[in-house]
């Protein structure tokens, strides 16, 4: 009975993660398939497997074929790979816990939690990460600096040269910068409108 309300619980918590909060917030739908089924995957595994001695070395485990996945794919954002984290780690706290205890439901709503504060549109708003080819080259970084803060219409918070090519006159950085209140706010109203503009058929 406490192993199926546990697993009750994890299916709440998951579906909570996907549908609550990953989805209305990056609409990435290949994900959400992703997340679900990683989840109920390690749920199924830790429950078969959940004893004692073999449940310490299946969680390591787990981590560190997710991790592999992460490092040979380069479409997952960092802020995916928390996601992936917590659906793993929600499997595994429901599996390997055994019975019901207060312990348990804590920790899967700090995860919940965690994630809805750390991943809240409202928290950093403003900032931003872009990789940028420019058709110049840069070997001042003052005058980079002040080209891209110009070109993004931002204060720029850090500049990282990945190439200087003389011969082609390129520039490729990667520059995170803090855009205007203005720019901000018309930047998080496009980006709620795109959904339901996409869904409509409708693009301006």
């Amino acid at each position: 009975m406490n192993q199926a309300i546990l697993i009750a619980v994890d299916l709440l918590a998951i579906c909570l993660l996907t549908f609550g909060l990953y989805f209305p917030r990056h609409r990435r739908r290949d994900l959400v398939v992703a997340f679900l089924g990683v989840n109920v995957g390690v749920l199924a595994v830790a429950i078969v497997l959940g004893s004692s001695t073999i449940g310490a070395g299946l969680g390591l485990g787990l981590f560190g074929v997710l991790s592999i996945i992460r490092l040979r794919s380069s479409e997952i954002e960092q802020h995916e790979v928390a996601y992936y984290f917590a659906a793993l780690a929600l499997g595994l706290i429901s599996g390997l816990s055994g019975s019901l205890s207060p312990l348990s439901i804590v920790l899967m709503a700090l995860i919940v939690l965690v994630l809805y504060v750390g991943d809240h549109p409202s928290l950093f708003r403003r900032y931003r990460q872009q990789s940028i080819l420019l058709d110049a080259a840069f070997a001042s970084e003052t005058e980079l600096m002040a080209h891209l803060g110009g070109l993004l219409g931002a204060r720029i918070r850090s500049v990282t040269v990945r190439e200087l090519n003389l011969v082609n006159d390129t520039t490729l950085v990667d520059v995170r910068y803090q855009v205007l209140d203005a720019r901000a706010d018309r930047a998080d109203t496009q980006r709620r409108e795109m959904p339901e503009r996409l869904e409509s058929g409708v693009v301006s």
